[in-house]
């Protein structure tokens, strides 16, 4: 079997059994062509690799730079990657000598209710029919904790009106049920019952589609891009004046660390943000710490 066979049949692996993320894969296939192309130009043949070499790599890659999250991706991949070559090929796994760096924890950036209220006001302003479909993109983003990719992809059939809830596609192909809450499921089945409709007959010729926020574009209809989303989120976000950064990732923040101060316990908002382990969720405990820090900073008699 030749290399460039073994490449291919690891992609297939990564998408069929492994089922991982579409940006997971795509990571994963750069970076196991970028390590192919450094073994290129050392006269190293995939299938002989040592050791010592996957370090030699490891070192030339430190030398450019990158940070220890980017390095400790690098080294996911061929983790994975010898990982599958070990269970199919029969190779010998040097990747499992590889050790992760140590990441700093970094505690998740998130907006505060009155800067989300803001948010809310300015995403008003436009009544048109687009703008009503960015004001409902921003309302399920923040309502629910999904991320941008899961929200660009939604469909229709993924709606239940009559629970109230909605069927997230997860990473991995996982899903999830996230209730909604009551006035989120009027305004979408406003959203879906007359402004959908309008939207389909004024920009495309097809009239039907199960996507949620579609375009339509080289004359298919297909979901909204992650970052055309992401530019209409910077719009509004300029709109209302605040000087701080802003991403869809970190309305995501914000709802979980808003619910963890209203009462939420862990495991519930673990179901709802899709969290494989209880782990990642408990980062948003050392946001409240800090909020309650702040708080008894502010109001206690002593302080």
């Amino acid at each position: 079997m030749n290399q460039n066979h073994i490449i291919t049949k690891f992609e297939a692996y990564l998408l069929t059994e492994k089922r991982v993320a579409h940006n997971t894969f795509t990571a994963y296939k750069l970076d196991i062509n970028q390590f192919v192309l450094y073994l290129a130009s050392q006269h190293i043949e995939l299938d002989k690799v040592t050791g010592q070499q996957l370090k030699d790599y490891l070192h030339h890659l430190k030398e450019q730079h990158l940070t220890a999250r980017s390095m400790s991706r690098k080294i996911s991949s061929l983790k994975t990657f010898f990982g599958y070559a070990h269970h199919y090929l029969g190779w010998r796994n040097h990747a499992d000598e590889l050790t992760f760096p140590k990441l700093e924890k970094k505690l998740p950036h998130y907006l505060s209710e009155e800067e989300v209220e803001k948010l809310f006001e300015v995403a008003e302003w436009d009544k048109s029919n687009t703008g009503i479909r960015n004001k409902i993109m921003l309302y399920l983003l923040y309502t629910t904790g999904m991320r941008i990719t899961e929200l660009t992809t939604l469909t229709v059939s993924q709606l239940h009106f009559d629970t109230g809830r909605i069927m997230v596609h997860g990473k991995g192909g996982k899903g999830r049920v996230v209730p909604l809450p009551p006035q989120m499921v009027t305004i979408l089945k406003n959203y879906v019952d007359t402004t959908l409709k309008e939207l389909l007959h004024t920009t495309a010729k097809k009239k039907t589609t199960d996507f949620l926020f579609p375009v339509y574009y080289g004359g298919t209809m297909r979901a909204i891009t992650r970052q055309a989303f992401w530019g209409i989120l910077k719009e509004l976000w300029k709109k209302t004046g605040i000087q701080k950064p802003i991403s869809p990732h970190k309305l995501r923040h914000s709802i979980a660390t808003h619910l963890l101060k209203k009462g939420a316990d862990l495991r519930s908002l673990q179901l709802i943000l899709g969290h494989e382990n209880l782990a990642t969720t408990q980062i948003y405990t050392h946001v409240e710490t800090s909020y309650l820090r702040a708080v008894y900073n502010k109001k206690h008699p002593r302080a």
